[in-house]
């Protein structure tokens, strides 16, 4: 029966994933149906905590696009990236890398990705050296900033056993020494474009020379007044986030008894209800100061992308924790042996999981409790934790696809046969290096 019930649960994944956008969520309710009506299996929770997380984070960057501080940090990102532009492939990723760490979203990246690909095709560096490493960089922050929904899913999993700063402690110079592995897979990757016969048989078109040495247009008008204010405001916010991560006892606690969603067994307000109050309390010092309207985040990008994220993990990790919690013991039977004896394959499954489902947030919430019921110590499942970037492996998530458009030169591609593309090597490397380094880091602070 359970092999029904997990082609049940692939199909759901592989035709939300075609279908794309809020595809996974609204077919990970069908698979819900499927097994609620038909196997008659109980409910698992909804994962309520990240959706609410995703929503508070996501208002809030949406809030700082509106008052025009996404503007501002990409015209700042665009000077680090021309100054040095025989850098490109080192600069490119640090950059994506601290703008998804700071922001909790990949999504943050789309505005930086045609100034990578700009800076690279004027230096004749072949742009798919640098667009391929920084997507994976962007991916990676997100298992490393203290306000994705991914990190708070973890935290949540692991309350009382591993706090925020111990996570961060862990996962940032990681996700960094990965990121640094992956640059130098790719530094030499292909042939530089004044080599490339393709790239040299293009320019033999007048048009297409042409409209490549035309220089982007860059946005000329000057900020909104609030730009550099809701950045500031921000910062304060993520800051403080990181602070009552590392200093607990800053906030009031409670008597035991009172567990409810923002207050845990022991009394202790949740950190997941901290992400949440600080980041919608920003929100609303932005739109105050800044002088933004709320009809104008609603219409934000950002905010936008926020939501089909929200219906996503609402519908996929209810069906997939439904699932586990119901084979649960034949699940711990089949891999209980193989994790004892080495904990590190654990980080297979989670990288297998989190291709089919494209998300980070919804795999640490589908699979990590799993681990901690094999046994596996807290802190080699932070250690684990950028193992659930897989999302690149087949190129149908949005970066990776907007990476493609955004290269002019053809050079960023999809292979012949679907997994041979651009991003392969530097997400494999990347990933890998990761997760060993993590372990490392995990024996030291953990």
């Amino acid at each position: 029966m359970i092999w029904i019930q997990f082609a049940v649960l692939l199909a759901a994944i592989l035709v939300g994933a075609r279908m794309k956008g809020i595809g996974l969520g609204v077919m990970g309710m069908v698979g819900l149906a499927v097994y609620l009506f038909l196997f008659r299996l109980r409910p698992a929770d909804p994962p309520i905590d990240v959706m609410l997380i995703i929503l508070a984070v996501v208002t809030t960057a949406a809030t700082m696009q509106a008052a025009g501080g996404m503007e501002y940090m990409v015209r700042l990102a665009g000077k680090i990236l021309r100054s040095k532009p025989s850098m490109i492939v080192l600069l490119g990723p640090l950059t994506t890398y601290m703008f998804t760490l700071f922001a909790g979203t990949a999504h943050i990246t789309y505005s930086l990705l045609p100034i990578i690909a700009e800076v690279s095709t004027k230096k004749r560096i072949r742009p798919e050296r640098a667009l391929s490493i920084s997507v994976i960089a962007s991916h990676l922050a997100i298992t490393a900033s203290p306000i994705s929904a991914a990190t708070a899913a973890i935290l949540t999993i692991l309350s009382g056993k591993v706090e925020l700063i111990g996570i961060m402690m862990v996962c940032i110079p990681a996700t960094i020494i990965g990121i640094l592995a992956g640059v130098l897979a790719v530094w030499k990757k292909g042939k530089d474009l004044d080599k490339d016969p393709e790239f040299l048989e293009r320019m033999k078109d007048p048009e297409f020379a042409r409209n490549l040495e035309e220089s982007m247009q860059h946005e000329s008008e000057p900020l909104l007044p609030g730009a550099k204010t809701s950045v500031l405001i921000f910062g304060i916010a993520v800051l403080l986030i990181v602070l009552v991560g590392a200093f607990p006892n800053m906030l009031p606690s409670f008597g035991t008894g009172m567990e409810n969603m923002a207050v845990d067994a022991k009394g202790n307000i949740k950190m997941s209800a901290v992400i949440e109050l600080v980041m919608l309390a920003a929100s609303a010092m932005i739109i105050i100061l800044c002088k933004t309207t709320t009809t104008a985040v609603a219409k934000a990008s950002l905010f936008v992308s926020g939501a089909q994220a929200v219906v996503s993990i609402f519908g996929v990790v209810w069906m997939s924790a439904t699932f586990m919690q119901a084979n649960l013991n034949t699940i711990q039977g089949a891999l209980g042996n193989m994790v004892s004896a080495a904990p590190w394959t654990f980080a297979i499954a989670l990288f297998l999981l989190s291709i089919l489902l494209f998300s980070q947030a919804a795999t640490t919430k589908a699979l990590m409790p799993l681990g901690l019921a094999l046994g596996i110590t807290p802190g080699h499942l932070v250690a684990m934790f950028p193992s659930v970037n897989g999302d690149f492996f087949l190129p149908g998530y949005p970066t990776l696809l907007a990476a493609i458009q955004f290269d002019r030169t053809g050079s960023t591609h999809i292979g012949k046969f679907l997994i041979n593309h651009s991003f392969m090597i530097p997400g494999i490397v990347a990933v890998t290096v990761s997760v060993i380094a993590g372990f490392l880091l995990a024996g030291i602070f953990l």
